[in-house]
């Protein structure tokens, strides 16, 4: 394998996407009529970083069923000026731009960010409630609107090689008493939260689930168990940890897991330094026992797969990706897959009426 030294990385510490290198593992389409919707996904338009609409579409459009998709907080086309709480408010009014020329019809049958995960501070407390107001009318209003949840910087570990964000955020928000009192604002709007942690923080979303239980959180990335830093060659030893939290994380009924996001570069898999791309069996072995682990602890109704494009995609293709979650979920029954692949997801983020003129 080539050494992590050689590895491409963008100017947000993002896995470089190779499309020609991605065009030398092709397969086969699995159960290609099994709908699908994709929960977690970004767009951006940054120096040597583009993911937009038609980015997107070649994606979903590569031979699997999308039917929708759930755009999640990248820190993407924030406003330039104004008080600082309320520029995010940009990345909602860009997405709702976008899900909007979506659901024209004019660019597919896909709904692309049918749902809207946005950014709120929710270390402002009860502040926030006049911000949640202002995106859910940025993204359509409270009755017809798409503006579904919102995800804060909460990622971190005091290690340097440890970082996935574009912007490092401070430590310690999920434990401030002034975010989960913003917390609490989120469930009186019925929203959810987003929670990108790794699994050293995992002690933290519990505590946070058990004081806000009217609030659904969603954990992204299975929990993101590391493995670079001093994780690297500690799989066993993080997988024992990680598991302990998820299944204590589990007992917690306000949470919901997304599957997937184990393509970047601190899960330590390193699948971009090969000279061709790994194929969906072997993807679905290595992930596996994250996977299956939370899908026994939290059952089908309360998970969901999700590509984390275009993160993800520096280390495998969109069809090739969910070929793997669909040999991951070769065993589960036909509602358990219903559940797995879109039902969970279209509860979980509102979806039926973005939905109902899907094919």
């Amino acid at each position: 394998m080539t050494d992590r030294a050689a590895r491409r990385l963008t100017a947000s510490r993002q896995i470089a996407i190779r499309e020609d290198w991605l065009d030398r593992t092709r397969e086969a389409i699995l159960d290609p009529d099994l709908p699908i919707v994709d929960p977690h996904h970004h767009l951006w338009d940054r120096p040597g970083e583009r993911y937009l609409l038609d980015d997107l579409l070649r994606d979903t459009g590569s031979g699997h069923d999308v039917r929708a998709t759930v755009f999640v907080q990248c820190g993407a086309m924030h406003r330039a000026d104004g008080p600082e709480e309320r520029r995010p408010l940009g990345e909602t009014e860009f997405v709702n731009g976008i899900a909007a020329m979506s659901a024209s019809g004019t660019y597919g049958p896909t709904r692309a960010c049918a749902g809207i995960v946005g950014m709120v501070d929710l270390t402002l407390g009860d502040r926030v409630a006049p911000l949640l107001e202002a995106h859910v009318a940025a993204a359509g209003g409270a009755g017809g609107g798409r503006f579904r949840g919102v995800r804060n910087r909460t990622a971190w570990h005091p290690s340097p090689e440890i970082r996935s964000n574009l912007l490092s955020p401070p430590p310690g928000p999920l434990e401030d008493p002034a975010f989960a009192a913003g917390a609490r604002r989120l469930a009186e709007f019925g929203l959810t939260l987003d929670v990108w942690a790794y699994h050293t923080q995992l002690a933290h979303v519990i505590a946070l689930a058990r004081a806000v239980p009217a609030l659904t959180i969603v954990l992204d990335h299975v929990g993101g168990p590391l493995g670079v830093g001093p994780f690297a060659g500690q799989r066993a030893a993080v997988l024992a940890a990680w598991r302990r939290d998820i299944l204590a994380l589990a007992a917690c009924p306000n949470v919901v897991v997304k599957l997937g996001g184990l393509a970047m570069e601190v899960n330590g898999f390193d699948l971009d330094l090969r000279e061709r791309p790994a194929g969906s069996a072997e993807l679905a072995e290595a992930w596996r026992p994250y996977v299956e682990t939370c899908i026994e602890a939290f059952g089908a109704g309360r998970c969901m797969f999700e590509s984390n494009f275009p993160v993800d995609k520096g280390m495998c293709g969109y069809a090739v990706l969910w070929n793997a979650f669909k040999r991951l979920a070769a065993g589960a029954g036909e509602a358990e897959k219903a559940a797995l692949f879109a039902g969970t997801a279209i509860r979980t983020y509102r979806l039926e009426a973005a939905l109902a003129g899907a094919r």
